[in-house]
């Protein structure tokens, strides 16, 4: 609940917490939310606190660490995956700017109720454009919840308190992606 309350659907701009979200939706594929939410102080520590610099210079030794570490999901490919991702994370900032920049450039338009759907258009566009600069693990449905997540969509169901919330935030929040020429 605390998590949904404070935390979900509202407004990320800075890189390390969107690439933890990143990370972590990656992480989240097939198994529930609930479980990664519940181990996420663990995938903090075991991930650097996902600081990108650090973690794209993991390498076979921290995999092989990672793969013992009780403490966060111990699937091989998903730990490649987020220690690629890092590099890839390094090579993206370097030519956008920042990854919220980047991230933020995929905003749908607002729309007046939650979306009921796993993938859209922008999730696709994303994963795509993602997947084209080598990152894995970051298919259209993870990228639709991570667009939840870091709220560039506002989910929350109509009646939900929190949905207000978040359309307050959003209107106070002022996008890091370059405005799109007319």
């Amino acid at each position: 609940m605390h998590y949904h309350d404070t935390e979900w659907g509202f407004p990320v701009d800075d890189d390390r917490r969107l690439f933890e979200k990143l990370c972590l939706e990656g992480f989240q594929s097939g198994l529930s939310w609930r479980t990664i939410l519940s181990k996420r102080p663990a995938f903090r520590a075991a991930f650097a606190n996902f600081e990108v610099k650090r973690m794209a210079e993991f390498g076979a030794a921290d995999v092989e660490r990672l793969l013992l570490d009780a403490g966060i999901v111990r699937h091989r490919g998903k730990i490649e995956a987020v220690i690629n991702n890092a590099q890839r994370c390094l090579e993206l900032v370097a030519a956008e700017g920042s990854l919220a920049r980047y991230i933020w450039r995929f905003e749908p338009p607002a729309l007046t109720a939650p979306v009921l759907a796993t993938e859209t258009e922008a999730s696709r566009a994303l994963s795509t454009d993602l997947k084209r600069r080598g990152w894995k693990f970051v298919g259209p449905t993870t990228m639709h919840a991570f667009m939840q997540s870091m709220g560039m969509l506002n989910d929350h169901a109509l009646g939900c308190v929190t949905r207000a919330k978040v359309a307050a935030a959003r209107l106070a929040f002022r996008s890091p992606a370059p405005a799109i020429k007319k």
